[in-house]
């Protein structure tokens, strides 16, 4: 191994784009896939017949069939409908709708984790649904929903790597085509994994951040403990709740 060619790999214009990509891909993917498990979990809180076999249609179709299927199928079929879009639309579509299906259930779980008695003390203080859904039951759901919609984004930045299947220029395709130019697949693929622990770390670190700052109690609490401890979660104060 050479630690001075992975140096020179972390530096390296293609792999920054790479990475860049795979950022833009993650991110993309997971606002567009928290916007339609949104509207997905709020037609499942209606309760409408065609609502709910539209909701559950979609779920079974997505969540049923690999997300690699669902990639090359966009990026293949599409054209022969005569809709022809970039590798890089075709797999934040993929992405988005996979990820879609996954959210919704998240969301859902979460809006009725709130007590329906506090629904109706909102509607009765004069609230309209759209303030109470506003005011009284996002804020509450969205505390409860943060860890594993936290989780779902390290798991979409990884997914990210297979879109590379249709080209899309992301890190771990920029790796393999590094290592096919001079054969150093160790140095080329460390580098990327490199790329992605970091990443994942932002990423926790993040999730870590909004969670102290929507619960009052752990934001207590995490004053008392160094970073390492709130990245691994080994306080006392973690455990206890």
């Amino acid at each position: 191994m050479s630690i001075e060619l992975v140096l020179k790999y972390l530096t390296s214009p293609n792999f920054l784009r790479g990475a860049e990509m795979t950022l833009l891909l993650t991110v993309a993917s997971l606002i567009f896939g928290v916007l339609i498990g949104l509207v997905l979990a709020l037609i499942q809180e209606s309760q409408t017949r065609i609502g709910t076999v539209v909701t559950l249609a979609y779920l079974w179709l997505f969540r049923g069939t690999p997300v690699l299927f669902q990639i090359i199928f966009i990026y293949n079929v599409l054209p022969s409908f005569g809709i022809r879009l970039s590798a890089f639309v075709c797999a934040v579509l993929a992405l988005s709708l996979n990820e879609g299906a996954y959210m919704a259930e998240i969301l859902r779980s979460g809006l009725q984790a709130v007590k329906k008695g506090q629904r109706t003390a909102g509607l009765a203080l004069g609230m309209t649904r759209t303030e109470m859904m506003r005011y009284v039951v996002i804020p509450q759901a969205a505390r409860i929903v943060l860890p594993p919609i936290g989780n779902q984004m390290i798991g979409m930045l990884k997914l990210s790597a297979l879109v590379s299947v249709i080209a899309v220029e992301e890190l771990l395709l920029v790796a393999n085509q590094t290592a096919s130019a001079d054969f150093r697949y160790f140095e080329a693929l460390t580098t990327a994994g490199i790329y992605y622990l970091a990443m994942t770390t932002a990423f926790m670190g993040l999730q870590i951040l909004l969670e102290t700052v929507l619960d009052p109690k752990k934001r207590q609490r995490m004053r008392r403990l160094t970073l390492t401890e709130r990245m691994l979660g080994t306080s006392k104060a973690l455990a206890v709740r």
